[in-house]
């Protein structure tokens, strides 16, 4: 079995703004500077389409920050609204715990390339997950490139870019923490999937061992220590 992978969440000194003449933050401050964790496992057989994914996290007194940049084909996005399942679009995930131990539960958080996402609470995998209410989606700032709804398929190359700040208070409702601190240690793991896309795909961060595509694997997420 291949060991889960490490990495750091880097503080961040200001929010991510994208300037007015972009869309994407992803090569601006305080991003700029945040190593890029490059998702190039997969799951399951290898696709034919093959996208590079890269991520970036981030965190605050306030909140924690994750950004996605995607060089893509056949991309889609058909999920309307929040809390749809996101998952069978063109689609990035963050599954995190925000502390060590993972038997206290985790969150999924999965946007699709229109920044519609499904973000669940869940204290055992695939077993009665818990929505975020709508007041705590409310809290999250998202910011994406491509339009809300992409429908046809886009199939030529394009890149795409997605990040969110979930603020630290709407999590809590479902799974109290003791605020972060410099060294804290949580656990997780950045995944890319496009389901119902014409060239489905399972790409992780850190591996998954596992014989058919499942993401929701706690006891093998990474450990990611707060910089």
């Amino acid at each position: 079995m291949t060991e889960p992978k490490r990495a750091t969440i880097t503080r961040l000194s200001e929010r991510p703004v994208p300037s007015p003449e972009r869309t994407s933050s992803w090569d601006c401050p305080p991003w700029r500077h945040v190593p890029e964790l490059v998702l190039n496992h997969h799951m399951g057989e290898k696709p034919a389409h093959y996208p590079r994914v890269a991520a970036k996290l981030g965190w605050d007194a306030d909140a924690v920050y994750v950004a996605f940049h995607v060089d893509d084909r056949y991309v889609r996005a058909v999920a309307r609204q929040h809390q749809d399942c996101v998952c069978t679009d063109s689609c990035v995930e963050f599954f995190f715990c925000p502390g060590a131990d993972v038997s206290k539960g985790y969150f999924n958080l999965e946007m699709n390339c229109g920044g519609t996402v499904l973000f669940h609470y869940q204290l055992l995998p695939r077993q009665h997950p818990v929505p975020l209410a709508p007041e705590h989606l409310a809290m999250l700032d998202i910011n994406r490139s491509l339009p809300h709804l992409v429908e046809p398929e886009i199939q030529e190359p394009v890149s795409w870019f997605v990040e969110c700040r979930v603020p630290f208070a709407a999590l809590e409702p479902y799974l109290p923490f003791p605020r972060p601190r410099t060294g804290d240690t949580w656990r997780g793991n950045l995944y890319k999937c496009g389901d119902n896309t014409s060239h489905p795909h399972w790409l992780t961060w850190s591996p998954i061992d596992r014989p058919r595509p499942d993401f929701h694997v706690p006891d093998q997420f990474a450990s990611l220590v707060l910089g």
